[in-house]
């Protein structure tokens, strides 16, 4: 089994910004404020959080072996 990476690059569908970030361990993040054009970003439909959605890689939940199900993709 693979370790569970804890850090993603966020890409900014706005502006193209990319921004490195920690993902927390305990819990989904709904919301992300780009630095670099400062516009609120949402979880696309579907995906449990912004990582899931923008980021390089998934968050920590959804890289598990059992998922919880707020983060299983159908």
């Amino acid at each position: 089994m693979a370790d569970i990476v804890l850090d993603s690059v966020i890409t900014c569908p706005v502006c193209g910004g990319r921004s490195s970030e920690r993902m927390p361990t305990d819990a989904c993040q709904y919301f992300y404020e780009c630095p670099h054009c400062n516009v609120v970003l949402r979880p696309k439909t579907g995906d449990c959080c912004v990582f899931c959605s923008y980021g390089s890689v998934p968050c920590p939940p959804v890289q598990s072996p059992s998922p919880p199900s707020c983060c299983r993709t159908t």
